[in-house]
């Protein structure tokens, strides 16, 4: 080995002697005092999260029976396939692919006959054993409209009487379909690339109330596959879901969680002030369960946002977005009583008045945002959006109806009780702030809830909160090592605020990348008082342009440049990036309060109107032609 001594060496004398192919320079060559070990790097020591990674937590394949027995043959290989960014066949035979691939995803596909429709597709063995496995199956096999509408009838009938048509058969239906999804998964998790994260949907639907979760494995398929996914059949109660999460944990070492997702159509149980089955009052012992168990929530989807309500946040100008608060899936229509106990800023502001009360809170939950999509194709865009269910996807075909062509089904014949399809949303994503690209890593933010929602678009925000940033802060260099060293990022805790102090924010926000500028930064403040009365309040910190809040303290909106005949924009408007320092004007620290984050882009063409020039029909007058994509950060709590 030649060693050399580097003091003298050009840049030019060093690329030649490397060039050469003889020599070998070690780190170890650098001069310095012979008693101190040089480290140049400083890098391998940090290991605070670095980037941000989006994903979906919540998307269904063909073996979802409510998906895979209503046209989806989207499988999971195919699922993963898409969102690692490759060109597959959409469920109507039309070729499909994001524009950039996604960094992670959950299948989560319903655990209530998981993989009826692929077994019904194979004819499989174990399915024909069974006197009704073989009805839906022959059923199904004739290929007619009437055939098929019949099986899946036969499956919906099953799902209301909560009667398992396969009970005591689940080693040779369920598992065997639950062990196809893990291998998936393994196949294309590739650590540093892409996270397949294995998860299934646990489907409690009492009355058609939706109170579905997401339950979310840590580990492999080594310890996933000891088990089979709880179901609706065995409980609707979330208490006896957390008690199996609890009993997979202690049979194989791994780690689980659950995120609650769609609470708008709860009809007011999703955060209840009641237990599900006992109906008692909540106590301490079921806050702490359910924070253990479920610390971020789902709280955008296209099932309708759930940020909140026009009725509840009357002073925001921004809360009547892409809502669905018209009912459940059950015969009870929605009352105005219900919406406190559905939406995530209500609930938030509750979970203080029940954390002074219990001593915990059982409502401090993370957000983020996913998809629900029953397609396997995980599209969040509003360019490229291919629906909620296969019915729904865009056609290569034109389809007559009313003596109108249309570009897709129509949204006329596909009514979710009183819904339009056109009402739903092209939402959402999960971002996730961790060190690396890996199951284990993304999982622990979550559980932290280093995490934020997205409507669809992959803007970037980050937020710290502490009691003695500047606003010199923000232009630091080293901004995140600050951010985590004298404070707590998002999903965090500030405490007992010093003497003469108060909160204070730092927030970076920065535009997806191919996407809009942004209008604003918000931070939105929920707190209770001395009295016991909780309150909210919604403060513009940062925004594009030169405009002012006006009298009555409103900002001007940022304009709109939305061509909608040509279903385009400019980004002539906003801003790329946007800082922001806050420090609360109105602190008291004796009472309890969060604080979260919502950046709104500029206005963008939604996915009817891009559907309208796509296929050349009318542009509907019942939902809005631009839309402001937005984010909400986890909150950070402050107890006094």
């Amino acid at each position: 080995m030649m060693k050399t001594n580097m003091r003298n060496w050009t840049i030019a004398g060093v690329c030649a002697l490397m060039s050469s192919g003889n020599a070998q320079i070690w780190a170890q060559d650098v001069p310095g005092p012979a008693d101190k070990k040089i480290i140049y790097s400083p890098y391998p020591s940090k290991t605070f999260p670095n980037r941000v990674y989006f994903g979906d937590t919540h998307l269904h394949t063909s073996y979802s029976a409510d998906a895979g027995m209503a046209g989806a043959i989207v499988g999971p290989e195919d699922a993963y396939r898409f969102a690692r960014g490759e060109e597959v066949k959409s469920n109507s035979g039309l070729p499909v692919k994001l524009s950039r691939p996604l960094d992670f995803l959950v299948i989560a596909d319903h655990a209530e006959n998981l993989g009826l429709a692929p077994m019904i597709a194979e004819s499989d063995p174990a399915l024909l054993k069974s006197e009704w496995g073989r009805k839906v199956h022959d059923l199904a096999k004739t290929g007619t409209i009437e055939g098929q509408g019949a099986a899946f009838n036969m499956w919906i009938a099953a799902m209301q009487e909560l009667k398992d048509p396969f009970k005591g058969q689940e080693d040779s239906m369920a598992r065997p379909a639950w062990k196809r999804l893990t291998a998936a998964a393994e196949k294309y998790n590739e650590p540093g690339r892409f996270s397949a994260i294995i998860g299934y949907e646990w489907t409690s639907g009492p009355d058609g109330n939706n109170l579905h979760r997401n339950v979310l494995f840590r580990d492999g398929k080594d310890k996933a596959d000891q088990i089979i996914p709880l179901s609706y059949y065995d409980t609707g109660d979330p208490e006896d879901l957390w008690k199996w999460m609890a009993a997979y944990e202690q049979k194989t070492g791994g780690k689980v969680l659950a995120i609650p997702h769609n609470g708008n159509l709860s009809n007011g149980l999703m955060f209840d002030d009641v237990t599900l089955s006992t109906r008692k009052p909540l106590d301490r012992d079921y806050a702490e369960r359910r924070m253990r168990w479920e610390p971020i929530y789902e709280t955008t989807q296209p099932k309708g946002d759930g940020e909140t309500h026009p009725a509840l946040s009357r002073n925001d100008e921004f809360a009547n977005f892409e809502r669905w608060d018209k009912g459940s899936f059950g015969p009870v229509l929605k009352t105005p009583d219900m919406l406190p106990r559905e939406y995530t800023r209500e609930a938030l502001k509750r979970g203080l008045a029940y954390e002074a009360k219990l001593g915990v809170n059982p409502f401090k939950f993370g957000l983020i945002g996913s998809t629900d999509m029953h397609t396997g194709l995980a599209t969040t865009t509003e360019d490229n959006f291919f629906g909620k269910v296969a019915v729904l996807e865009p056609s290569a075909d034109p389809i007559r109806f009313d003596e109108v062509i249309v570009g897709r089904v129509p949204a006329d014949r596909a009514r979710s009780n009183q819904h339009l399809a056109r009402e739903t949303s092209a939402s959402g994503l999960a971002a996730v702030w961790a060190r690396d690209n890996t199951r284990e890593a993304l999982w622990d933010a979550m559980a932290r809830k280093e995490v934020y929602a997205t409507t669809g678009t992959r803007l970037q925000v980050r937020v710290f909160g502490g009691f003695d940033f500047t606003a010199k802060d923000l232009e630091r260099s080293d901004f995140a090592e600050q951010g985590y060293q004298r404070g707590v990022p998002m999903g965090g805790d500030l405490k007992a605020a010093p003497a003469g102090r108060a909160p204070t924010m730092l927030i970076r926000a920065m535009r997806d990348a191919d996407g809009a500028n942004l209008d604003r930064v918000q931070v939105v403040k929920g707190w209770l008082d001395a009295a016991g009365k909780t309150h909210e309040k919604i403060y513009d910190v940062a925004w594009s342009g030169n405009r002012k809040p006006g009298k009555d303290g409103k900002l001007p909106p940022v304009g709109n440049t939305v061509d909608v005949k040509e279903a385009s924009y400019t980004n002539a408007i906003g801003a790329p990036y946007i800082t922001a320092y806050w420090k609360d004007p109105v602190f008291d620290p004796k009472q309890r309060a969060f604080y979260y984050v919502r950046v709104l882009e500029i206005p963008t063409p939604r996915w009817t109107t891009f559907d309208a020039k796509a296929f050349g029909v009318k542009l509907p007058t019942d939902v809005p032609a631009s839309i402001q994509e937005r984010a909400y950060t986890s909150p950070i709590w402050y107890t006094p």
